[in-house]
């Protein structure tokens, strides 16, 4: 049986330490996510993510990379991508044109990412904007399901293009509440039907498309007492069995405020990443927790290895194999000659 590695954790500086490579090599861990603070210029990104590959190439490098405010890197040649409103602004105007901007969007978002060798952003956001979520705000395509879906999907297929996978997210839906799930629990109090028919509506529509799904730390308690992400009904009943999704399930940051907050009980990481695998995640983030000593990724690697001896949560092929299928299977391009492709410069003159 494959090990399951299903935590990911981030790095503190601009390259790694000692202390990064021990955690990186630790069996639970099954890849990296970015940030800002990683980001120097693209040399130097492109070392530390083959410095990465080096401790081990299974090893998924990610990132939070969209468009808009959501976007790591910035600099040092790196495209401005617009945010996914412009998108469905630009769709109001001629929506086939749209779908065409979109497909450049992502093939451009992920060829500079291969060409510094990330493997995989966490987009498209298929989160409605009802105009009340401050987190989610211009990060959302539009109002309409039918929008946000068929750009969604258009992004996707860009991102195809240039060997990169995709990650819905907030599932269920994270547009319709006000409250933002890094510093409070939100609750929304639709019908189970309500969100069927128009939050959760491109994820089924989009079963065939999508590689992974990360759920909201929203909770939706006409359906369940916990959050999305900590819920079988939301990820195995709903999710895989009504909505058909067959891809990978990440949790949402367990360092967030609203992600250890279950059945009103304040829990640790470790009870958390229990949780939420328990509940049909394939893979848990523990973001921003690597700064400073870090305790915070040990305590969490070492109670997920004790609650895993205990019988707590089980490792499970499926979810390993999930985690492998993100990694991309064509070579990342050289940044030189990517700017010289005809079909990169061909996308950058249709971004909006």
């Amino acid at each position: 049986m494959s090990p399951h590695c299903p935590v990911i954790i981030d790095v503190p500086g601009l390259r790694l330490t000692k202390t990064d490579r021990q955690r990186l090599k630790h069996p639970l861990v099954g890849g990296v996510i970015l940030f800002g603070r990683n980001w120097q210029d693209r040399s130097q990104l492109s070392a530390l993510c083959a410095d990465i590959k080096k401790v081990r190439r299974d090893l998924l490098i990610c990132v939070d990379h969209e468009g808009g405010r959501v976007q790591r890197f910035r600099t040092n040649g790196f495209t401005h991508l617009p945010p996914m409103r412009a998108l469905g602004e630009l769709w109001l105007k001629d929506a086939l044109a749209a779908t065409n901007a979109a497909t450049a969007c992502g093939y451009v978002l992920a060829s500079e990412l291969r060409a510094c060798g990330v493997d995989f952003s966490f987009t498209p956001v298929l989160d409605l904007d009802f105009g009340a979520s401050g987190v989610i705000g211009d990060r959302a395509f539009a109002r309409d399901p039918r929008m946000v879906a068929m750009l969604a999907k258009s992004l996707m297929h860009g991102l195809l293009q240039a060997g990169m996978a995709n990650c819905g997210k907030h599932f269920p839906g994270h547009g319709f509440v006000k409250a933002d799930s890094h510093t409070d629990t939100p609750v929304d109090r639709r019908s189970l039907k309500a969100i069927l028919a128009d939050d959760a509506a491109p994820y089924d529509w989009l079963n065939t498309t999508l590689t992974a799904v990360m759920p909201a730390h929203v909770v939706y308690p006409k359906v369940d007492a916990r959050p999305a992400g900590f819920s079988e009904k939301w990820l195995n009943y709903i999710l895989r069995g009504q909505l058909g999704f067959g891809g990978a399930v990440f949790s949402d940051d367990l360092s967030m405020a609203g992600a250890r907050v279950i059945d009103g009980v304040q829990v640790s990481y470790a009870q958390a990443a229990v949780a939420a695998l328990n509940a049909g995640c394939d893979m848990v983030l523990l973001c921003n927790q690597s700064v400073g000593d870090g305790q915070p990724v040990d305590e969490l690697l070492a109670g997920l290895t004790e609650a895993q001896l205990k019988g707590e949560w089980e490792m499970l092929e499926s979810s390993e194999q999930r985690r492998l299928a993100l990694l991309p299977r064509q070579p990342a391009p050289d940044w030189d000659a990517l700017m010289l492709e005809p079909a990169y410069m061909h996308a950058m003159g249709l971004l909006p």
